[in-house]
């Protein structure tokens, strides 16, 4: 594959990857033959971070213990990056940081397109993302990860295309500046993953194609125009009954409950009893990680300090308040601070 004045090979490459919500499946039993369709949300405060430099022999590194029990399959992913290009220069990997593993956040996906598009800089090519995702067997579901790398958002897709070819965006909207994302993480529990997931949606009975057109009804017409027009009580009210259905219908795979962690779902209820438009709030995919999305700084805060006084707020949560993320990774040089 053959550079481009575009694509001048750098010396070493730093890529910030965000991570991102995923806030529902439109039609996971493809009910008119198209499976999935994902709705994400891209955010601030959540980062995989890494650094990739031409060296002498190839070498490894971690900076946190997180980061280096993803050491393995970024190997692999470099082997795989390798083995698609025809490039086998030595080349040493520093990585900073990761998102947490198994939460909710694609983890899997940002650190292998992270890694991708690092590759791809350091050799001068000019591949682009949904290339790198394939190659490194990403997107076979859902494409927010994929989108969200490239530009942030709140995204919506039409599902995995035929041959395994990444799912399409359909949609990209930026959510009103002063909008916040409450993020409460439980580092006790973890989502299904690989086999696990596989087999759990297998399992499943097919959502009927009755609640994938009310999905697909609350996103058009209420989430989409909500976002765009700074409704956010028609967003809220969209999102809400989208994480109703899929609530519902992924329970049986959740030991009965649409939360993987009971003390997400506690909180997630009190949030709920205050106003059927206070917060849009969910888990994303298969958690445990929950979120509630508000219209401003000040109801953040007021919802947390509410959870806190009527002693829902399990000591073991951890909840973050951040923005919606306009932009997708940041490509820099390595140890330009900017």
């Amino acid at each position: 594959m053959a550079s481009s004045p575009l694509s001048a090979p750098r010396a070493a490459v730093r890529v910030q990857a965000p991570g991102r919500l995923h806030l529902g499946f439109i039609d996971p039993s493809g009910s008119l033959g198209r499976r999935f369709g994902s709705i994400g949300l891209v955010i601030d405060g959540f980062e995989t971070e890494l650094e990739l430099r031409h060296a002498g022999r190839d070498a490894l590194q971690a900076e946190t213990p997180e980061a280096q029990a993803e050491l393995p399959r970024a190997a692999q992913h470099l082997a795989a990056l390798r083995e698609r290009s025809g490039r086998r220069e030595p080349l040493a990997l520093r990585l900073r940081r990761v998102l947490p593993a198994h939460a909710g956040f694609g983890s899997g996906t940002q650190l292998a397109l992270a890694l991708g598009r690092a590759f791809a800089c350091v050799h001068g090519l000019d591949t682009p993302t949904a290339t790198l995702a394939q190659w490194l067997g990403r997107g076979r579901r859902s494409g927010i990860g994929i989108a969200g790398f490239d530009a942030g958002g709140l995204l919506v897709d039409g599902g995995p295309g035929r041959d395994g070819q990444p799912a399409q965006l359909l949609s990209r909207i930026e959510l009103p500046a002063a909008w916040r994302v409450i993020v409460v993480l439980d580092a006790r529990m973890r989502g299904l993953c690989g086999e696990p997931e596989r087999a759990a949606i297998a399992a499943l009975p097919a959502l009927p194609q009755a609640d994938a057109a009310d999905i697909s009804h609350q996103v058009l017409m209420r989430m989409l125009p909500g976002a765009a027009g700074d409704d956010f009580g028609a967003f809220a009210a969209g999102l809400n009954r989208v994480q109703q259905r899929l609530g519902e219908h992924f329970a049986p795979a959740q030991a009965g409950s649409a939360w993987t962690s009971a003390a997400v779902g506690r909180l997630m209820r009190c949030w709920g009893g205050q106003g059927a438009d206070a917060a849009a709030l969910g888990q994303s995919s298969w958690g445990p990680t929950g979120f509630a999305i508000v219209p401003s700084e000040t109801a953040a805060h007021a919802l947390v300090a509410a959870a806190r006084a009527a002693g829902v707020l399990d000591d073991a949560l951890e909840c973050r308040v951040v923005g919606a993320r306009r932009g997708g990774a940041r490509i820099t040089q390595a140890g330009d601070e900017r």
